[in-house]
């Protein structure tokens, strides 16, 4: 019983690496199923175009759903350009901002895009179907053999045993696609590697509190989900009683468009004042009236969690 109650423990310490692990795996699932039902090398001259397609368009859209799926964009993104602002808010003087802000999120929406390019160079066909209809791998693998060598080249994706008909000097097609899958398999590693070493070497805080933090996040959105839906449900049946009762409501407390707003503002870290969440700030700077609260600090990118963990769902 011991082990088994370790798992939830495991689970949730590791919740970042087992849910890219999750995704990977996902996306290498779907890449099988996606060859073996769809892909067929047309091995003639339309060979590059059609094995480009395959390799680079599911990986694009793969990108554009990390994006969709990150409750940090959306966080970012809802009220940014309001109506009332009218030509305020202005593209040129927002977009760097925006793409420091959204740096977070391309690194976790290029996971699953990632995957499926290596998996796909690491199975070798969306490769050969491509560089079989290169020019230039045509004019290195075909140097002097003759006119019939680039009409062979192109039917290899078809006929493996034609590959022998082609001796050369260079690697195989399917040798090239799995080297060039290892070796992006290990600049990803390396990159993501140095990066989070990078973000950890310049935390704010410690390692401990760095965990204390997170706690308290998780319990904070575990509780405003709750008392969310109960005060919900209070102003639902409040507003329903007085429709079928036809009476006047009842006072209600609730928070006003300001106060969800400042709730709402992306986190900014300030070593004068430290708090866990903007929630945190607003009510210790006296419901976000205060001077401090519209004091900004430094957004470090290791805090970015912050963000995140209070964006309990994406809205798209």
């Amino acid at each position: 019983m011991d082990k088994l109650r370790e798992v939830p423990d495991f689970c949730i310490r590791h919740q970042t690496v087992l849910g890219y692990s999750m995704v990977s795996l996902l996306t290498a699932a779907s890449e099988h199923i996606f060859f073996s039902m769809v892909f067929k090398c047309p091995c003639n001259y339309e060979n590059m175009l059609y094995g480009s397609v395959f390799l680079i368009v599911p990986a694009f859209i793969l990108f554009l759903l990390g994006y969709m799926v990150n409750a940090r964009t959306w966080r970012l993104l809802t009220g940014s350009c309001p109506p009332e602002k009218g030509d305020s808010c202005s593209l040129c003087r927002t977009c760097a901002h925006y793409c420091l802000m959204l740096l977070p999120v391309t690194a976790r929406a290029l996971v699953a895009p990632l995957t499926w390019i290596a998996v796909a160079l690491l199975r070798a066909s969306f490769y050969e179907c491509v560089a079989s209809g290169n020019s230039l791998i045509k004019n290195l693998m075909c140097r002097d053999k003759g006119q019939e060598c680039p009409k062979l080249l192109v039917k290899i994706p078809c006929n493996k045993t034609l590959s022998e008909k082609i001796p050369s000097d260079f690697l195989s097609l399917q040798a090239q696609s799995q080297l060039i899958g290892w070796l992006l398999i290990a600049s990803i590693m390396t990159v993501a590697l140095i990066a989070t070493c990078f973000s950890h070497c310049h935390s704010p805080v410690s390692y401990l509190q760095l965990k204390f933090w997170k706690i308290y996040l998780k319990k904070e959105q575990e509780l405003f989900q709750i008392k969310a839906k109960e005060h919900a449900t209070r102003l639902a049946e409040r507003n329903i009683n007085c429709f079928f009762e036809a009476t006047d409501p009842e006072p209600f407390q609730t928070p006003s468009n300001e106060d969800w707003q400042k709730i709402s503002y992306l986190y900014t870290f300030s070593s004068q004042e430290q708090y866990y969440s903007m929630i945190h700030k607003y009510v210790n700077t006296k419901r976000g009236n205060s001077d401090k609260f519209r004091e900004g600090g430094q957004n470090f990118p290791i805090l970015g969690f912050v963000d995140e963990a209070t964006a309990s769902e994406s809205e798209f």
